[in-house]
C-alpha cells in the first residue's frame, strides 16, 4: 500500500479541499489505473486524547473503509486549524484498476465545534452518503453536522445508562438513519436463535416461549434491552417496564393471556455485548447460547430430558469487526432495530 500526503498548519477549510483536489489530479495523472472511491464520507469527532485509539479502530475496518475519512481532533485551547491528508492506493501490477480512500485529520479546538459544518462542508465528497460518527459526546458537533447528515453511528452501550442512550437514539433517528454499534453487537445472537427455530417442526415453539434470560457484560444492558426488544416486536410480547431487583432487570411480558418470564442479568467479561442467551419453552425445552473461545457454546434439552451440546464457530465479528459492519450499515436499511429500540426503552426503567 502506497501513499501521498499533504500537511498544513493553521490551514483553512478551504485549502484542505483544494490540496486534497491536488493529491487526486496528480496521482491519477501519473497512473491513470487508479481512481477514487466514492461511495462513503465519514466524518469523525474525537476527543485528541483518544485520536490514536480511534485512528487505530478505524484501520480495523479493512474493506468497509469509508471512501473519505475526516477525522476531527478535539483539543482544548486550540484556536486554529491544523490539517494533514492522506491518500492511500495499492498500485496493482498489469494496469488492473484500484481504489484510491482518502483520509484527513483536522485538529479542532472547543469553539470550533458549533459551527463545525463550515469546517466540515468543503472537506466532503459532494453527492456521498456521509456518515457520522462522535464517540466523546460532543453534542454540539452534532447537532452542528446533523443537517448535513445522513447517517449516524453510535454505541447506546457507551457512556450513557441504557435508558438515556436508548433515549437519544430514538431522538436522533427522527433526523437520520441511525446505525448503532449496541444492536450490532446482537447480530450473532439474532442469527443463531433465528436460525435454531427456522426448522417447520420448531417454528410453533414460538408460540410457547415461557421464559428469556439474557446474560450481559454490566455496561452493556442497552445491548440486553435491545435483544429482549427484538425477541418481543418480532414474537408479539407486549413490552413492559422491568424491575430492577440485586442488580437484574426482571418482569412479565404478556402475549396472548400468558406471561413470558424475562432476565436480563450482568455477567462479568472483557468484551462489551452478551454473555448468554437462555430460551425456554413447552415442557421443560431449553436452548442456551453462551460466547466461548471461537464463537458460541450451544446446549439443547428437549421434553423428553435428552441434552445436547455443540460449538457454534465463528460467530463473533470482534470489535473491529463491530465497526466495520457499522460503516457497512450506512448503506443499508434494517428494518427491525426500530420496532426493538421502541421495545427496548419500555423494558429499561
Amino acid at each position: 500500500m502506497s501513499e501521498d500526503l499533504w500537511s498544513e498548519q493553521d490551514t483553512t477549510p478551504d485549502a484542505i479541499d483544494a490540496a486534497l483536489r491536488r493529491l487526486l489530479r496528480e496521482r491519477h495523472a501519473a497512473n491513470r489505473s487508479l481512481a477514487p472511491a466514492r461511495v462513503l464520507n465519514l466524518v469523525v469527532v474525537a476527543d485528541r486524547a483518544w485520536k490514536g485509539e480511534i485512528a487505530n479502530r478505524l484501520e480495523r475496518v479493512g474493506r468497509y473503509q469509508a471512501s473519505r475519512t475526516i477525522l476531527c481532533s478535539v483539543q482544548e485551547g486550540r484556536r486554529t486549524l491544523d490539517a494533514v491528508a492522506v491518500m492511500r492506493y495499492d498500485e496493482s501490477p498489469g494496469g488492473s484498476l484500484s481504489v484510491m480512500h482518502e483520509q484527513v485529520e483536522i485538529d479542532i479546538g472547543p469553539e470550533h465545534l458549533s459551527r463545525l459544518d463550515t469546517i466540515v462542508d468543503p472537506v466532503l465528497v459532494a453527492g456521498l452518503t456521509t456518515m457520522l460518527w462522535v464517540p466523546h459526546g460532543h453534542d454540539e458537533a452534532i447537532d452542528a453536522l446533523l443537517h448535513m447528515t445522513d447517517v449516524i453511528l453510535l454505541d447506546s452501550d457507551s457512556g450513557e445508562e441504557a435508558p438515556a442512550a436508548l433515549g437519544r437514539a430514538a431522538e436522533l433517528r427522527e433526523s437520520a438513519y441511525v446505525v448503532d454499534l449496541a444492536w450490532l453487537r446482537t447480530i450473532p445472537w439474532r442469527e443463531r436463535l433465528a436460525a435454531s427455530f427456522d426448522r417447520p417442526d420448531r417454528r410453533p415453539a414460538l408460540r410457547d416461549v415461557r421464559e428469556v434470560e439474557v446474560r450481559h457484560r454490566p455496561t452493556s444492558t442497552a445491548s440486553a434491552a435491545l435483544m429482549a426488544g427484538w425477541l418481543a416486536s418480532r414474537l408479539g410480547w407486549e413490552a413492559r417496564r422491568l424491575e430492577a431487583a440485586n442488580g437484574w432487570l426482571r418482569g412479565q411480558l404478556p402475549r396472548d393471556g400468558r406471561g413470558v418470564a424475562l432476565s436480563l442479568r450482568p455477567h462479568d467479561q472483557d468484551a462489551p455485548g452478551l454473555a448468554g442467551v437462555t430460551i425456554g419453552w413447552d415442557e421443560g425445552c431449553r436452548l442456551s447460547l453462551d460466547r466461548a473461545e471461537g464463537g458460541l457454546s450451544a446446549r439443547e434439552r428437549c421434553a423428553d430430558g435428552a441434552e445436547r451440546d455443540w460449538q457454534v464457530l465463528g460467530a463473533s465479528r470482534g470489535e473491529g469487526g463491530i465497526l466495520g459492519e457499522g460503516v457497512r450499515q450506512a448503506l443499508l436499511r434494517d428494518p427491525t432495530y426500530g420496532p426493538a429500540l421502541a421495545a427496548a426503552r419500555e423494558l429499561c426503567p
